[in-house]
């Protein structure tokens, strides 16, 4: 079996491997990215077309690292001469003392008031008048940011490509890795087929990452879901919603969260993604996920926009899935680090990551290369 020696191997070709191996291959590097599907494809983290852009959190390192990641989204907005984060407002509302996943309302708001970030509050009449939703609990309240919005997925993953490929990266997709070997001078990766050696390795396989840390003796303590995804039409063309999330207490059979989007402003049409944020239906491994919609969460969502949202018919389309993997820990946000014992192995797994792309691949080189990153993120740590 042959042996190919590069300087980093990325393991997992999404959107953050992909600015990972651009880090690296700024840095004189040669770098290989091992991608176990094709290339762009959309069975994992970096799927669909559109991600929330958001400032607030409830941790106040959260809010500031986004705050750090946004000249660095400016880079590489000016390289791929098109704008990738499209500020339309980011409208949080609901029930202000039910913690979820995403964070809480008022405790988002303390922190944006640290941060010195601007917002407004609003409440659930203001809400309904402004944004067009109804029959909305009267107890509700909520804030708009007005630098929030969206990530433009695809366009995003196409410029890390298209510069990966040009600073020279290889890229060898359908080639899945089934074991890191790491040892004291570099780290021998195996696939089906071939072994690649590599001074060091950044792993970004997202949900599939816990097989490739077992036998390293790490935990990847994580939950795996498939999230159910769909559009509605918009029915008035001379109105558009910001991006929103709706904070209400759960129900006995799910989170009862639901989140949404406006237009895409970078695509002609009238589609408009609402979707659900249940947390559950857990499973343990990530192939198998079906990548199809589950009727019931489907369901759930037409009833919410039939209820709160008369802005947009109320007929599911285009529905579908993502697979995403979750932090047993809320608090947590990610894994970013380096396994005990494997100190030339860095990984970045979990979590709504698509907001830190930029920071998050610089600091995996940063980290397996340097042994530090410029900012910390040591409680991310394994």
């Amino acid at each position: 079996m042959p042996t190919h020696h590069h300087d980093v191997i990325v393991v997992g070709g999404g959107a953050i491997g992909l600015a990972a191996a651009v880090a690296a291959a700024r840095r004189g590097l040669g770098v290989l990215v091992l991608e176990q599907f094709a290339l762009l494809h959309e069975r994992g983290s970096s799927s669909g077309a559109e991600r929330q852009w958001r400032l607030q959190y409830s941790q106040e390192d959260l809010a500031r690292l986004t705050v750090a990641a946004l000249p660095m989204w400016a880079e590489l907005e000016e390289a791929a001469g098109r704008r990738l984060v499209h500020r339309t407002g980011s409208l949080w509302f609901g029930d202000t003392t039910t913690a979820t996943n995403e964070g809480q309302v008022t405790a988002a708001v303390d922190v944006l008031d640290r941060v010195g970030l601007p917002y407004e509050w609003l409440s659930a009449r203001q809400i309904e008048d402004r944004y067009r939703f109804a029959g909305l609990p009267s107890s509700y309240e909520g804030f708009i940011q007005p630098d929030g919005g969206m990530v433009d997925v695809r366009a995003t993953l196409w410029v890390l490509h298209e510069q990966a490929r040009a600073l020279g990266v290889e890229f060898r997709d359908h080639t899945r890795v089934h074991e890191l070997e790491p040892d004291d001078d570099g780290v021998t990766v195996h696939t089906g087929h071939d072994r690649h050696r590599a001074g060091h390795v950044v792993v970004t396989a997202g949900a599939f990452t816990g097989p490739l840390l077992e036998p390293l003796g790490v935990r990847f303590d994580v939950e795996l879901y498939e999230m159910t995804t769909t559009y509605f039409r918009a029915l008035d063309p001379g109105f558009d919603y910001p991006t929103w999330f709706a904070f209400q207490p759960p129900t006995e059979d799910d989170t009862n969260l639901f989140y949404g989007f406006g237009r895409l402003p970078w695509a002609a049409g009238d589609l408009v993604r609402v979707s659900p944020d249940f947390e559950v239906g857990e499973f343990h491994d990530a192939y198998e996920a079906g990548y199809t919609a589950n009727p019931v969460h489907l369901s759930r969502t037409a009833e919410y926009v039939a209820a709160h949202l008369p802005s947009l018919d109320p007929t599911p389309v285009r529905p579908g899935s993502c697979l995403i993997a979750l932090p047993k820990d809320p608090d947590r946000q990610f894994y970013f680090g380096r396994p005990p014992g494997a100190e030339r192995v860095v990984v970045h797994g979990a979590g709504w990551a698509f907001k830190y792309v930029p920071l998050l691949g610089r600091a995996c080189v940063d980290l397996v290369v340097d042994g530090r990153t410029e900012h910390d993120l040591s409680r991310f740590a394994f």
